[in-house]
C-alpha cells in the first residue's frame, strides 16, 4: 500500500518546536550524569527531528526543510559538547542556523515554494484563495509579487539580525571548555539571555514585516484584516 500525500502544510511554529526547541531543552537539561548522559541527551535529542523529518516524508514525499535544519542544529550542538571543541564554534553554530534560513528565504524565492508564503501568506493565517482572486481581477497580481519580493528581503534580514546577535551573544557568554558542567550553565544562560535580547527584537521585526503585508494587501485588494484572515481566525474573533 502507497504512503498517503498530503498537500496540508504544516504549522510552522510546530516544526521549529519539535524540530529545534525541545532537543535543544533535551540537550541542555539532560546531558549531566545523573540524567540520560551526554550520549543519551544527544541520541533523544536527534529523535525529535529525525522523526518528524521522516513522518513528513512519509506522508508528504517531500523533505520538512525545519526539521532538516533542527537536525543539522542538534547534531552540531551535541558533537561540540561530545568532541569537546573550541567554545568559539558553538558561536559560529549559533549564528550559521539563523543565517542559513534567511539565505533559505532569499533562495526559495527562486522555487515553487517561497518560504515566506509558509511563513505568513500562507492558508492557515490569510484568506488566500480570496485574496488571489481579488488580485487577479484586479490585475494586481504582478504588483503583489514586487511587493511580497521585498518583504522576502525584509524577512530574511530578521533572520541575519538573529545570526549575529547569536553570535556575539555565544562569544560572551559561553567560554568555558566544551562538555564541561560550567560550559552548559554558560549554555542555559545564554539561551535564557537569547530570548530578551534576540527573540523578542526579532519577533518584533516579523510582525513589522507582517504589517508591511497586511499594509500592501490591504491597498491593493480593499480589504481589511479580519476579512483578509483565515476562516478559522475570523471564527476566534
Amino acid at each position: 500500500m502507497s504512503a498517503p500525500r498530503s498537500s496540508e502544510q504544516n504549522n510552522p511554529l510546530v516544526d521549529l518546536l519539535i524540530s529545534i526547541v525541545i532537543p535543544s531543552l533535551i540537550l541542555m537539561k539532560l546531558s549531566s550524569p545523573e540524567r540520560l548522559g551526554a550520549d543519551g541527551a544527544l541520541l533523544l535529542a536527534l529523535a525529535f527531528p529525525f522523526g518528524w523529518g521522516a513522518l513528513d516524508l512519509w506522508r508528504k514525499r517531500r523533505f520538512n526543510f525545519i526539521a532538516l535544519l533542527g537536525l543539522v542544529s542538534v547534531l552540531l550542538t551535541g558533537g561540540i559538547g561530545l568532541l569537546q571543541l573550541d567554545s568559539q564554534w558553538l558561536a559560529v553554530k549559533e549564528a550559521a542556523v539563523p543565517a542559513i534560513i534567511g539565505i533559505a528565504v532569499l533562495l526559495s524565492t527562486r522555487t515553487r515554494y517561497p518560504l515566506i508564503r509558509t511563513l505568513l501568506f500562507n492558508d492557515k493565517l490569510l484568506d488566500v484563495v480570496r485574496i488571489e482572486a481579488i488580485l487577479e481581477r484586479r490585475g494586481l497580481r504582478l504588483r503583489f509579487e514586487q511587493r511580497l519580493q521585498q518583504a522576502t528581503y525584509l524577512l530574511s534580514g530578521t533572520f541575519f539580525f538573529s545570526a549575529a546577535m547569536n553570535y556575539i551573544l555565544a562569544r560572551w557568554l559561553v567560554t568555558s571548555p566544551a562538555g564541561s558542567e560550567a560550559f552548559n550553565a554558560e549554555l542555559g544562560r545564554m539561551t535564557l539571555l537569547s530570548y530578551p535580547m534576540i527573540a523578542l527584537p526579532s519577533m518584533v521585526m516579523l510582525i513589522g514585516v507582517f504589517y508591511y503585508l497586511w499594509r500592501t494587501l490591504r491597498g491593493l485588494t480593499g480589504l481589511s484584516l479580519e476579512e483578509m484572515l483565515a476562516e478559522q481566525h475570523r471564527d476566534k474573533s
